[in-house]
């Protein structure tokens, strides 16, 4: 996740200033239209698709590991925190040993979570 986040803030480095820059060249009323499309085609757009493939390519993970039910998950970063490691179909870092169940916020049932 943390290159999703990365890479946003490379495009936006680049995109605003560019944007900025090419005020003077172009109306007024058609900068802003085409700054807005600019910044979605080029920054939030790319976003949401790395997000997507992000999520996509750790299902597995989150589907059918004990690791992604443990309260120890950071489910953003795929990584236990208590040892520091990313998971995977084959190894869970803590054999299983270190797992404790997520704590249910109160209100929460079943169905929900």
């Amino acid at each position: 996740m943390g290159e999703i986040v990365f890479w946003t803030i490379v495009r936006t480095a680049v995109i605003i200033p560019l944007v900025w820059f090419s005020k003077p060249y172009i109306s007024y009323s058609l900068w802003w239209m085409a700054g807005m499309m600019l910044l979605y085609a080029g920054i939030v757009h790319p976003a949401i698709i790395h997000y997507n493939l992000f999520m996509e390519q750790n299902k597995p993970i989150f589907d059918a590991t004990l690791c992604s039910s443990c309260k120890h998950f950071d489910k953003t970063a795929v990584l236990c925190m208590k040892h520091d490691e990313h998971p995977t179909l084959q190894y869970l870092p803590c054999d299983g040993i270190d797992w404790q169940p997520q704590p249910v916020e109160i209100g929460e049932t079943e169905e929900e979570s």
